[in-house]
Protein backbone atom coordinates (compact mmCIF):
# COMPACT_ATOMS: atom_id res chain seq x y z
CA UNK A 1 0.00 0.00 0.00
CA UNK A 2 1.66 3.20 -1.09
CA UNK A 3 1.82 6.47 0.76
CA UNK A 4 1.91 10.08 -0.45
CA UNK A 5 5.22 11.90 -0.38
CA UNK A 6 6.02 13.80 2.76
CA UNK A 7 5.11 13.25 6.39
CA UNK A 8 1.60 13.93 7.68
CA UNK A 9 1.18 16.84 10.04
CA UNK A 10 0.15 14.68 12.99
CA UNK A 11 0.83 10.98 12.45
CA UNK A 12 -0.08 8.18 14.84
CA UNK A 13 2.67 5.96 16.22
CA UNK A 14 1.75 2.30 15.63
CA UNK A 15 3.43 -0.55 17.51
CA UNK A 16 2.88 -4.26 16.87
CA UNK A 17 4.31 -6.76 19.39
CA UNK A 18 4.35 -10.39 18.30
CA UNK A 19 6.04 -13.66 19.09
CA UNK A 20 8.83 -13.26 16.53
CA UNK A 21 9.08 -9.53 15.93
CA UNK A 22 8.24 -6.05 17.13
CA UNK A 23 7.37 -3.48 14.48
CA UNK A 24 6.77 0.26 14.64
CA UNK A 25 5.65 2.80 12.07
CA UNK A 26 4.02 6.18 11.69
CA UNK A 27 0.54 6.08 10.13
CA UNK A 28 -1.22 9.07 8.61
CA UNK A 29 -4.88 10.02 8.87
CA UNK A 30 -5.75 7.99 5.76
CA UNK A 31 -4.32 4.74 7.17
CA UNK A 32 -1.12 4.89 5.12
CA UNK A 33 2.29 4.11 6.58
CA UNK A 34 4.66 7.07 6.35
CA UNK A 35 7.52 6.12 4.00
CA UNK A 36 10.76 5.31 5.80
CA UNK A 37 9.12 5.04 9.23
CA UNK A 38 8.60 1.28 9.45
CA UNK A 39 11.16 -0.37 11.73
CA UNK A 40 11.53 -3.93 13.01
CA UNK A 41 13.33 -5.79 15.80
CA UNK A 42 13.36 -9.48 16.66
CA UNK A 43 11.54 -10.82 19.71
CA UNK A 44 11.07 -14.51 20.55
CA UNK A 45 9.88 -16.84 23.29
CA UNK A 46 12.83 -15.92 25.53
CA UNK A 47 12.17 -12.17 25.39
CA UNK A 48 12.17 -10.76 28.92
CA UNK A 49 11.13 -7.32 30.22
CA UNK A 50 14.64 -5.85 29.95
CA UNK A 51 14.97 -6.91 26.33
CA UNK A 52 11.47 -5.71 25.51
CA UNK A 53 12.16 -2.27 26.97
CA UNK A 54 15.43 -2.11 25.03
CA UNK A 55 13.96 -3.06 21.65
CA UNK A 56 10.96 -0.79 22.22
CA UNK A 57 13.21 2.17 22.95
CA UNK A 58 15.44 1.50 19.94
CA UNK A 59 12.66 0.75 17.46
CA UNK A 60 10.28 3.51 18.50
CA UNK A 61 13.20 5.95 18.52
CA UNK A 62 14.12 5.05 14.93
CA UNK A 63 10.49 5.37 13.84
CA UNK A 64 10.01 8.77 15.46
CA UNK A 65 13.20 9.99 13.83
CA UNK A 66 11.64 9.36 10.42
CA UNK A 67 9.38 12.41 10.78
CA UNK A 68 9.87 15.85 12.25
CA UNK A 69 6.17 16.08 13.05
CA UNK A 70 5.10 15.17 16.60
CA UNK A 71 2.80 12.18 16.97
CA UNK A 72 -0.74 12.91 18.09
CA UNK A 73 -1.41 9.47 19.63
CA UNK A 74 -0.08 5.93 19.78
CA UNK A 75 -1.81 2.61 19.13
CA UNK A 76 -0.29 -0.66 20.34
CA UNK A 77 -1.31 -4.13 19.23
CA UNK A 78 0.02 -7.18 21.05
CA UNK A 79 -0.22 -10.92 21.19
CA UNK A 80 -2.57 -11.69 24.04
CA UNK A 81 -4.20 -11.92 26.34
CA UNK A 82 -4.00 -8.33 27.52
CA UNK A 83 -5.37 -6.38 30.45
CA UNK A 84 -6.97 -3.27 29.02
CA UNK A 85 -7.43 -1.62 32.43
CA UNK A 86 -3.80 -1.87 33.52
CA UNK A 87 -2.21 -1.84 30.07
CA UNK A 88 -0.34 -5.05 30.81
CA UNK A 89 0.14 -8.03 28.50
CA UNK A 90 0.15 -11.77 29.21
CA UNK A 91 1.25 -13.28 25.89
CA UNK A 92 0.97 -17.05 25.64
CA UNK A 93 3.90 -17.22 23.22
CA UNK A 94 6.23 -14.98 25.31
CA UNK A 95 5.82 -16.25 28.88
CA UNK A 96 8.59 -14.07 30.36
CA UNK A 97 6.50 -11.00 29.50
CA UNK A 98 3.45 -12.01 31.53
CA UNK A 99 2.40 -8.84 33.36
CA UNK A 100 4.68 -6.57 31.33
CA UNK A 101 3.24 -2.99 31.38
CA UNK A 102 3.36 -2.46 27.63
CA UNK A 103 1.09 0.57 27.48
CA UNK A 104 3.12 2.38 30.14
CA UNK A 105 6.36 1.43 28.43
CA UNK A 106 5.18 3.00 25.17
CA UNK A 107 3.75 6.02 27.00
CA UNK A 108 7.17 6.71 28.49
CA UNK A 109 8.58 6.99 24.97
CA UNK A 110 5.89 9.43 23.75
CA UNK A 111 4.99 11.42 26.89
CA UNK A 112 1.86 13.49 26.88
CA UNK A 113 -0.05 11.63 24.15
CA UNK A 114 -2.90 9.15 24.34
CA UNK A 115 -1.85 5.48 24.06
CA UNK A 116 -4.36 2.71 23.27
CA UNK A 117 -3.66 -1.02 23.65
CA UNK A 118 -5.47 -3.85 21.86
CA UNK A 119 -5.02 -7.43 20.69
CA UNK A 120 -3.12 -7.96 17.45
CA UNK A 121 -6.17 -9.71 16.02
CA UNK A 122 -8.35 -6.74 16.93
CA UNK A 123 -5.92 -4.55 15.02
CA UNK A 124 -6.27 -6.68 11.89
CA UNK A 125 -10.06 -6.58 12.28
CA UNK A 126 -10.05 -2.79 12.53
CA UNK A 127 -7.62 -2.27 9.65
CA UNK A 128 -9.47 -4.58 7.29
CA UNK A 129 -12.85 -3.08 8.25
CA UNK A 130 -11.71 0.50 7.73
CA UNK A 131 -9.39 0.12 4.75
CA UNK A 132 -9.25 -3.46 3.50
CA UNK A 133 -11.09 -6.65 2.65
CA UNK A 134 -14.04 -6.10 5.03
CA UNK A 135 -14.96 -2.51 4.16
CA UNK A 136 -18.48 -3.50 3.08
CA UNK A 137 -19.04 -5.82 6.04
CA UNK A 138 -21.08 -5.11 9.14
CA UNK A 139 -19.78 -8.13 11.05
CA UNK A 140 -16.42 -9.82 10.60
CA UNK A 141 -13.76 -11.95 12.24
CA UNK A 142 -10.17 -10.83 11.72
CA UNK A 143 -7.48 -13.42 12.41
CA UNK A 144 -3.72 -13.60 12.78
CA UNK A 145 -2.24 -16.97 11.83
CA UNK A 146 1.45 -16.70 12.63
CA UNK A 147 3.69 -17.62 15.58
CA UNK A 148 0.44 -17.58 17.51
CA UNK A 149 -3.24 -17.42 16.61
CA UNK A 150 -5.08 -14.21 17.41
CA UNK A 151 -8.40 -12.69 16.52
CA UNK A 152 -10.73 -9.74 16.72
CA UNK A 153 -14.45 -9.23 16.11
CA UNK A 154 -16.28 -6.32 14.54
CA UNK A 155 -20.00 -6.72 15.17
CA UNK A 156 -22.54 -4.30 13.65
CA UNK A 157 -19.70 -2.01 12.66
CA UNK A 158 -18.09 -1.78 16.09
CA UNK A 159 -14.97 -3.46 17.46
CA UNK A 160 -15.80 -5.77 20.34
CA UNK A 161 -13.40 -5.10 23.21
CA UNK A 162 -14.90 -7.22 25.96
CA UNK A 163 -14.72 -6.80 29.74
CA UNK A 164 -10.92 -7.09 29.87
CA UNK A 165 -10.07 -6.13 26.28
CA UNK A 166 -9.77 -9.71 25.00
CA UNK A 167 -12.90 -10.23 22.89
CA UNK A 168 -11.99 -12.26 19.82
CA UNK A 169 -8.99 -14.04 21.36
CA UNK A 170 -9.78 -17.16 19.38
CA UNK A 171 -6.38 -18.85 19.48
CA UNK A 172 -7.05 -20.39 22.87
CA UNK A 173 -10.34 -21.97 21.87
CA UNK A 174 -10.13 -25.75 21.81
CA UNK A 175 -9.50 -27.47 18.51
CA UNK A 176 -11.12 -30.83 19.17
CA UNK A 177 -7.74 -32.57 18.74
CA UNK A 178 -6.02 -34.14 21.74
CA UNK A 179 -2.36 -34.77 22.56
CA UNK A 180 -0.91 -38.17 23.52
CA UNK A 181 -2.09 -37.67 27.12
CA UNK A 182 -5.66 -36.96 26.09
CA UNK A 183 -5.47 -33.22 26.79
CA UNK A 184 -7.43 -31.19 24.27
CA UNK A 185 -5.21 -28.89 22.24
CA UNK A 186 -5.99 -25.26 21.53
CA UNK A 187 -6.26 -23.98 17.97
CA UNK A 188 -2.91 -22.23 18.46
CA UNK A 189 -1.30 -25.51 19.54
CA UNK A 190 -2.49 -27.12 16.31
CA UNK A 191 -2.55 -24.42 13.64
CA UNK A 192 0.23 -21.91 14.34
CA UNK A 193 3.43 -21.90 12.33
CA UNK A 194 5.66 -23.38 15.07
CA UNK A 195 3.03 -26.00 15.96
CA UNK A 196 2.70 -27.07 12.33
CA UNK A 197 6.46 -27.33 11.87
CA UNK A 198 6.79 -29.35 15.10
CA UNK A 199 3.97 -31.70 14.05
CA UNK A 200 5.60 -32.39 10.69
CA UNK A 201 9.08 -32.87 12.20
CA UNK A 202 7.70 -35.36 14.72
CA UNK A 203 6.60 -37.44 11.74
CA UNK A 204 9.92 -37.38 9.94
CA UNK A 205 9.84 -34.15 7.96
CA UNK A 206 13.35 -32.70 7.79
CA UNK A 207 12.57 -28.99 7.45
CA UNK A 208 12.79 -26.46 10.27
CA UNK A 209 10.78 -23.37 9.33
CA UNK A 210 7.41 -22.23 8.08
CA UNK A 211 9.08 -21.01 4.90
CA UNK A 212 10.39 -24.51 4.25
CA UNK A 213 6.92 -25.89 4.95
CA UNK A 214 5.57 -23.50 2.29
CA UNK A 215 8.19 -24.74 -0.18
CA UNK A 216 7.20 -28.31 0.66
CA UNK A 217 3.56 -27.46 -0.02
CA UNK A 218 4.51 -26.14 -3.46
CA UNK A 219 6.57 -29.25 -4.23
CA UNK A 220 3.77 -31.56 -3.12
CA UNK A 221 5.70 -32.99 -0.17
CA UNK A 222 3.12 -35.24 1.59
CA UNK A 223 4.08 -34.35 5.17
CA UNK A 224 4.30 -30.64 4.45
CA UNK A 225 0.93 -30.68 2.75
CA UNK A 226 -0.71 -32.62 5.58
CA UNK A 227 0.73 -30.15 8.13
CA UNK A 228 -0.75 -27.22 6.20
CA UNK A 229 -4.11 -28.97 5.76
CA UNK A 230 -4.18 -29.80 9.48
CA UNK A 231 -3.64 -26.11 10.28
CA UNK A 232 -6.36 -25.00 7.86
CA UNK A 233 -8.80 -27.59 9.24
CA UNK A 234 -8.33 -26.34 12.80
CA UNK A 235 -8.76 -22.72 11.75
CA UNK A 236 -11.75 -23.65 9.61
CA UNK A 237 -13.47 -25.40 12.49
CA UNK A 238 -12.89 -22.31 14.60
CA UNK A 239 -14.32 -20.07 11.88
CA UNK A 240 -17.42 -22.29 11.65
CA UNK A 241 -17.99 -22.08 15.39
CA UNK A 242 -17.53 -18.30 15.54
CA UNK A 243 -19.72 -17.89 12.44
CA UNK A 244 -22.46 -19.99 14.02
CA UNK A 245 -22.33 -17.82 17.13
CA UNK A 246 -22.12 -14.38 15.50
CA UNK A 247 -23.56 -14.80 11.96
CA UNK A 248 -20.68 -13.05 10.20
CA UNK A 249 -20.36 -11.43 6.79
CA UNK A 250 -16.71 -12.37 6.30
CA UNK A 251 -13.62 -13.79 8.00
CA UNK A 252 -10.32 -12.11 7.09
CA UNK A 253 -7.06 -13.96 7.64
CA UNK A 254 -3.62 -12.39 7.89
CA UNK A 255 -0.31 -13.20 9.54
CA UNK A 256 2.87 -14.75 8.24
CA UNK A 257 1.87 -18.41 8.41
CA UNK A 258 -1.36 -17.74 6.52
CA UNK A 259 0.89 -17.37 3.47
CA UNK A 260 2.20 -20.95 3.80
CA UNK A 261 -0.08 -21.84 0.88
CA UNK A 262 -1.54 -19.46 -1.71
CA UNK A 263 -4.96 -21.05 -1.24
CA UNK A 264 -4.89 -21.11 2.59
CA UNK A 265 -8.08 -18.99 2.96
CA UNK A 266 -9.90 -21.31 0.57
CA UNK A 267 -8.73 -24.36 2.56
CA UNK A 268 -10.05 -22.71 5.72
CA UNK A 269 -13.39 -21.92 4.06
CA UNK A 270 -13.75 -25.51 2.86
CA UNK A 271 -13.05 -26.88 6.35
CA UNK A 272 -15.46 -24.39 7.90
CA UNK A 273 -18.24 -25.37 5.50
CA UNK A 274 -17.72 -29.06 6.29
CA UNK A 275 -17.72 -28.42 10.05
CA UNK A 276 -20.75 -26.11 10.25
CA UNK A 277 -23.98 -27.62 11.53
CA UNK A 278 -26.41 -24.92 10.42
CA UNK A 279 -27.19 -23.77 6.87
CA UNK A 280 -26.31 -20.08 7.37
CA UNK A 281 -22.78 -21.04 8.42
CA UNK A 282 -22.13 -23.52 5.59
CA UNK A 283 -21.03 -21.01 2.97
CA UNK A 284 -18.55 -18.83 4.85
CA UNK A 285 -16.69 -16.09 3.00
CA UNK A 286 -13.05 -16.37 4.04
CA UNK A 287 -10.53 -14.01 2.42
CA UNK A 288 -6.92 -12.98 2.78
CA UNK A 289 -6.13 -9.67 4.49
CA UNK A 290 -6.05 -7.02 1.76
CA UNK A 291 -3.45 -4.93 3.56
CA UNK A 292 -1.03 -7.83 3.86
CA UNK A 293 1.56 -7.49 6.59
CA UNK A 294 0.67 -3.82 7.08
CA UNK A 295 -2.66 -4.76 8.71
CA UNK A 296 -1.40 -5.01 12.32
CA UNK A 297 0.29 -1.60 12.19
CA UNK A 298 -2.52 0.15 10.36
CA UNK A 299 -5.00 -1.41 12.78
CA UNK A 300 -2.95 -0.39 15.80
CA UNK A 301 -3.21 3.21 14.65
CA UNK A 302 -6.96 2.73 14.19
CA UNK A 303 -7.31 1.79 17.87
CA UNK A 304 -7.08 5.48 18.76
CA UNK A 305 -9.83 6.30 16.23
CA UNK A 306 -12.25 3.54 17.27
Amino acid sequence: MGAPAGSPAHPVLAVDVGGTKLECALVDETGRIVPGSRMRAETGRDTDPDRMRRVLTETVGRTLAASSAPVRAAGVGSAGPIDHDTGGIHPVNMPLLVGFPLRDAVSALVPGVRVELGLDGQCIALAETRYGAARAARSMLGMVVSTGIGGGLVIDGRLMRGATGNAGHVGQMHSGECDANGTMLTVEEVASGPASVAWARARGWLGETGEQLAAGWERGDPLAREAVLRSARAVGQLVADVWTLTDLDVAVIGGGFSRVAPEYPELVAHAAAEHAELPYARAPRVVRAALGDESPLVGASALVLD
